[in-house]
């Protein structure tokens, strides 16, 4: 379990049982074993498995955990994602953080998912961005990758991403042009992307070295395909579209010939994925 992750979910289960679960420990007798299953209402595709099966084992290390299903599975009503047997107190007490992560979590799967379906005929692939939920954003960008999504930069650190609000304070040339050299000399590993709010401003970029990506802000579908065309046959830089998109418009862009397009709204704008715990009662022999 990552150190990130592991985090989360004892600071997700202190805040819920705080100095105790008073529900279970008064009206569930102590020695009533069960067993639960972890099942789907809906269609969808699964994140964050792994991360619900630790939150059970991490409440009661009695709790008996199946995993059925893996991250990246697609699902339909009735799909059994994972078991737990052991005793009621534990998988009660553990039942609605565990289902928070998998649910939020396999939302962002499922949304991400829908995305990549719509673009599958062409050659773009979707990004995710940094409009994560805060301290979260490891296992939002994980659940990315379980629906067929692509991981944009990770943070601050490991992209330069100079965007419009960064070229109000330096915006000439070779201003530019010295920046990226002095970056690729100092952190030669990082990947630097220009964003450009009109076709001048491609132009421009595309004759500066060492740029590795360029954002299209908000561009038209016609000046998206005027973006590619001025970069020709060459590989690099690789151009990503963003901006409003959705679900409706994501296939047109994705068709003007751009390598990526980013969609904050898999992060940032998911409904979670109906998932449900069912219990049944065991015999205690």
């Amino acid at each position: 379990m990552d150190a990130a992750a592991s985090a989360l979910i004892d600071a997700a289960l202190a805040e819920d049982i705080g100095p105790g679960d008073v529900t279970s420990e008064y009206f569930v007798p102590e020695d009533r074993q069960v067993r639960a299953l972890l099942v789907a209402r809906e269609e969808g595709c699964l994140a964050g498995v792994e991360v619900a099966a630790e939150v059970f084992r991490r409440v009661d290390p009695a709790i008996d955990v199946q995993v059925l299903l893996t991250d990246g599975s697609r699902v339909s009503a009735g799909a059994h994602v994972l078991i737990a047997d052991g005793p009621a107190r534990g998988i009660l007490t553990a039942e609605r953080t565990a289902l928070n992560f998998l649910q939020r979590l396999s939302g962002v799967a499922t949304a991400t998912r829908r995305y990549v379906d719509a673009v599958a005929e062409t050659s773009a692939r979707i990004l995710d961005t940094r409009k994560t939920t805060p301290g979260w954003r490891l296992l939002e960008k994980a659940a990315v990758l379980a629906g067929g999504g692509t991981n944009h930069r990770m943070g601050l650190y490991d992209r330069a991403m100079v965007k419009d609000n960064h070229l109000v304070a330096e915006h000439d040339p070779a201003s530019l042009q010295d920046a990226i050299r002095r970056l690729k000399e100092t952190h030669p590993e990082v990947e630097v992307e220009l964003e450009a709010d009109e076709l001048e401003q491609v132009e421009a970029f595309l004759a500066l070295e060492g740029v590795d990506h360029i954002l299209l802000d908000n561009m038209s579908l016609e000046e998206l395909r005027k973006a590619v065309a001025l970069r020709g046959d060459h590989p690099r830089p690789l151009l990503e579209a963003s901006g409003g998109v959705t679900l409706e418009t994501v296939q047109g862009i994705a068709e003007t010939g751009v390598d990526f397009v980013s969609v904050g709204a898999i992060t940032h704008s998911v409904m979670a994925l109906d998932l449900a715990l069912d219990f049944v009662e065991l015999e205690v022999s």
